[in-house]
């Protein structure tokens, strides 16, 4: 077997978040690169000294943080560290880094219009006045390098970059081919099933995407590659990737079944479809029973089982005979 040039060690850190603590990776090679950044708690910060000291190292040793995504507790801590000199992730990820109001401006735009079009209740729009509040547990800074599909990361040239959008549009994972490792962040974990999340088009973009259809998409992926050892973001290291994988695929697909069958005779609105799809979590989850809603539609939408018109400004779907 080829000799690894870079060691990797797992960091556990907790979050405020009901998905548990998270892991970064941090990885021993030309440089010291951490991937990952965990939330911006005292709790994890603190956390974080303590397992760096453990392995003979100090915040101040670490110069390049490399980000799977932009969620709160897996960028929170980029501030704290003195000597960080590159900060890389995917082109998506520098609105939520860099806290460009105009995007947020259109991000609350989206959301309002998404909801509208719905047909969600107006008790449920006043949520769009939180939509920033998880910006207390994450960092503002600088992204200084852009990653994308089949970059190396810098000073650790065995880990290439793989797109994975879906749980997030800036969503990259890496993938060492010596010994089919996967640095995964949220694209899959052993426990539970990430949710492909709706976000606005990004720039000039005019489409919204389809987190559902690209999150299969970036499955897909891994069953092109021979992944040994899953090193994800949250929960345990596991391997037997591929039967996981479908086993996600399937499942997705029989909840789609279970959303067609709710279209007998009637046209529903995607608000219709959550309120008896999650009838216990629509009130306490409402956004992310939104997407997964909305996800659920849109594979069905394109695989032309269903439908879509308008009434007004209210998307209704309907069976195709």
């Amino acid at each position: 077997m080829k000799t690894l040039k870079d060691a990797i060690y797992q960091i556990t850190l907790p979050t405020p978040y009901a998905v548990g603590d998270v892991h970064l990776y941090l990885l021993k090679g030309d440089r010291l690169t951490l991937v990952d950044a965990g939330v911006k708690t005292d709790a994890a910060w603190n956390e974080l000294i303590i397992q760096l000291k453990e392995l003979g190292y100090s915040p101040g040793d670490i110069d390049q943080i490399v980000l799977t995504h932009h969620h709160p507790d897996h960028m929170g801590l980029i501030e704290h560290f003195p000597n960080l000199n590159t900060v890389a992730a995917h082109h998506k990820l520098k609105p939520w880094l860099e806290r460009e109001e105009a995007f947020f401006l259109r991000y609350e735009e989206f959301f309002y219009r998404m909801y509208k079009e719905s047909g969600v209740p107006e008790q449920y729009l006043g949520l769009l006045k939180s939509l920033r509040k998880p910006l207390k547990w994450s960092a503002e800074g600088t992204l200084t390098l852009e990653l994308m599909e089949g970059d190396r990361i810098p000073g650790h040239e065995e880990w290439v970059t793989i797109e994975t959008p879906g749980h997030a549009q800036s969503h990259i994972s890496f993938y060492r081919q010596a010994d089919g490792s996967f640095i995964g962040g949220d694209h899959l974990l052993a426990h539970i099933s990430s949710n492909p999340l709706l976000e606005p088009p990004y720039g000039m973009e005019k489409d919204r995407p389809r987190p559902l259809l690209q999150y299969r998409a970036s499955m897909d992926k891994l069953l092109d590659i021979n992944i040994q050892m899953v090193y994800p973001g949250h929960g345990k290291t596991f391997q037997n990737t591929d039967e996981l994988v479908i086993q996600r695929l399937k499942k997705q697909e029989e909840r789609a079944f279970k959303v067609l069958n709710m279209f007998e005779e009637e046209r529903l609105c995607a608000y219709d479809v959550c309120r008896r799809l999650f009838p216990k979590h629509i009130e306490s989850q409402f956004g992310l029973t939104m997407s997964e809603t909305i996800g659920q539609l849109d594979y069905l939408e394109n695989k032309q089982a269903l439908l879509a018109e308008f009434s007004g400004e209210q998307k209704y779907y309907y069976v195709n005979r």
